[in-house]
């Protein structure tokens, strides 16, 4: 049997992750570096993506690349794969983290049902699942190629589950529809992609609980007692399940949702 430490080494691999200069990503972004991948940042802002990639490469001596893209720009979201595989030699792993979330400041989007638009439903479609279309689309051919493609396509408890609209009584937040569609929509997704990709891609979800972002104190009171860990997310708790999913630990593993939520859906 090969040893563990061999199946976690991501060393010669490449990584692509979207999203990569925010939170989230550039948590998972850390994860396979530190387990030797050359990472790709994408994300909305040059010059975050540039330093971000630049403090990885410095911290964990891997080749890195910083790219600009807007999401709902499908010509160029579709150019980004082969970009990355030209510049770091290959593409072995593919993260959807990028998303249209709450604290968007568009009209019609943290508001009651009967006020939220048309207009954001279509803004958080187009960034939180048909660009991971895109790019898995895009991306699939040089996945297959290095013979150990994995796509990871981070999703959301309320992909999978209903609001508790009770939680945010008394704050400014509020849980859009669209949010919650295009997330169900990208677990769906990952289903599709891991039987039509199979054997060479394997593709999975990441389906995280609320990740604790200095949110008003009654809100986070709340969703703690919600929690059977008693607390919310952070960043760590998303860089082991990152690791699983895009090294061979999970080779076996497709079509999955792994579901990172402290216990929130076990009750």
């Amino acid at each position: 049997m090969r040893p563990l430490k061999e199946l976690m080494d991501l060393r010669g691999r490449v990584a692509l992750i979207t999203g990569g200069a925010g939170h989230l990503g550039s948590a998972m972004a850390e994860a396979l570096a530190e387990l030797g991948a050359a990472v790709a940042i994408l994300d909305l802002d040059p010059t975050a993506c540039q330093e971000r990639a630049a403090a990885i490469a410095q911290a964990h001596d891997v080749p890195s690349l910083g790219l600009a893209c807007d999401l709902a720009d499908e010509a160029a979201t579709r150019a980004m794969p082969e970009k990355v595989a030209q510049t770091l030699g290959g593409l072995d792993i593919l993260i959807n983290c990028a998303a249209f979330v709450g604290t968007s400041q568009l009209e019609g989007w943290v508001t009651p049902f009967a006020q939220q638009s048309a207009e954001t439903w279509r803004a958080a479609l187009e960034v939180n699942l048909t660009a991971a279309f895109v790019l898995t689309q895009a991306a699939a051919p040089l996945l297959a190629a290095q013979g150990s493609g994995s796509v990871i396509n981070v999703a959301s408890i309320y992909g999978i589950l209903g609001p508790d609209l009770r939680l945010y009584e008394g704050t400014a937040m509020g849980n859009p529809a669209a949010y919650a569609a295009s997330k169900g929509g990208l677990l769906q997704l990952t289903r599709w992609l891991a039987t039509v990709l199979a054997p060479r891609v394997r593709v999975n979800g990441i389906s995280l609980g609320g990740v604790w972002r200095n949110q008003p104190e009654i809100f986070v009171e709340r969703y703690q007692a919600r929690t059977p860990q008693g607390r919310m997310a952070s960043e760590d708790d998303i860089k082991g399940a990152a690791a699983y999913l895009a090294s061979d630990l999970s080779a076996y593993v497709t079509g999955h949702n792994l579901v990172v939520d402290g216990g929130w859906s076990a009750w």
